[in-house]
């Protein structure tokens, strides 16, 4: 009975009603659909920050071990290396010490200079190589001790050749030839490379 009196707005209300269910239906489903894209681009931008964090890590510690290596080639080219005038007294010094502690004492050094002739091919990073050569008179166990020294020592000394001159009662001479790298006085400091 009431509602035969209100059919009009009873109608206009279920009209309404039919209308904003179709809408919230189709609100929702759409709007479920653009919140699934989203959450989609929001993880492919989330995965694309975390390549990018990844990235920018791998390359600062590339830049790192850039920077580490160039400077130990530094340190082993102003230091370690030197010039003949820094470093060829305190090597000879040493060299004469080693002679003294093994009781093997050279009685004469010969020094010739070579400049470094991979470095000219590979560019020339103003080096060169001094051989020192000498001689040694004195048992097995006074050689080895010798030779365990140049192994030891903080001077860089390669030992390019031993040859054994002789043996004669429990005495042995030894020829030893030896090598070291010398920073040219003209060589300033090394070349960088600042290509990455």
């Amino acid at each position: 009975m009431i509602w035969r009196e209100h059919r009009i707005l009873l109608a206009v209300l279920g009209a309404l009603f039919v209308a904003n269910a179709i809408f919230f239906f189709t609100y929702r489903v759409q709007y479920e659909s653009r919140l699934h894209a989203l959450d989609a681009r929001l993880q492919q931008a989330e995965d694309d920050l975390q390549r990018a964090r990844d990235k920018r890590i791998a390359a600062e510690q590339q830049l790192a071990s850039y920077n580490k290596v160039q400077s130990d080639l530094e340190t082993l080219y102003n230091r370690t290396w030197a010039t003949k005038a820094q470093r060829l007294t305190a090597l000879i010094e040493e060299l004469k010490r080693m002679g003294a502690t093994t009781q093997l004492d050279p009685n004469s050094m010969s020094f010739s200079q070579a400049l470094d002739k991979d470095a000219q091919k590979n560019g020339h990073i103003g080096t060169s190589i001094v051989t020192i050569t000498f001689s040694v008179h004195g048992t097995y166990q006074q050689v080895r001790r010798l030779i365990n020294l140049l192994e030891l020592s903080r001077q860089f000394v390669i030992i390019d050749q031993i040859h054994l001159g002789g043996f004669q009662n429990g005495i042995l001479t030894l020829d030893l030839r030896l090598k070291t790298v010398f920073k040219d006085q003209a060589g300033g400091v090394l070349p960088v490379n600042k290509q990455l």
